[in-house]
């Protein structure tokens, strides 16, 4: 089953949101029922990155890559990298899986690899 992280997009201007807003940047539309949803693009660049070492005890790794990424259509988004040995500007690939798992609990968020 394909999983999908989602924008919105105001129907009176096509202005992209991401996470969701209750106005639109653009036109200042506040009519929450004016936005759609549009599935976000798995392509991108890598802008920037950093590894984090002191991670709590929830997470079962030695070290988390975290990126932001500008996706193929202009929105920024934040997601876990896998990635050995990243540079800046180089494109990758993202899939929406699990980032953290409690026994009761998934949390979904991006995974960025190499293209």
């Amino acid at each position: 089953m394909a999983r999908e992280i989602y924008a919105y997009e105001c129907t009176e201007c096509g202005t992209l949101h991401y996470p969701f807003k209750m106005r639109c940047r653009n036109c200042g539309e506040l009519e929450p029922f004016k936005f759609k949803t549009v599935p976000l693009p798995k392509r991108g660049k890598l802008l920037t990155f950093t590894k984090v070492y002191n991670l709590p005890a929830a997470y079962e790794v030695a070290t988390l890559g975290i990126a932001i990424v500008e996706l193929a259509n202009g929105i920024r988004v934040t997601g876990q990298l896998e990635v050995d040995d990243p540079t800046i500007g180089m494109d990758l690939l993202g899939d929406v899986g699990v980032v953290r798992e409690e026994p009761y609990n998934r949390y979904w968020g991006f995974i960025f690899r190499a293209a």
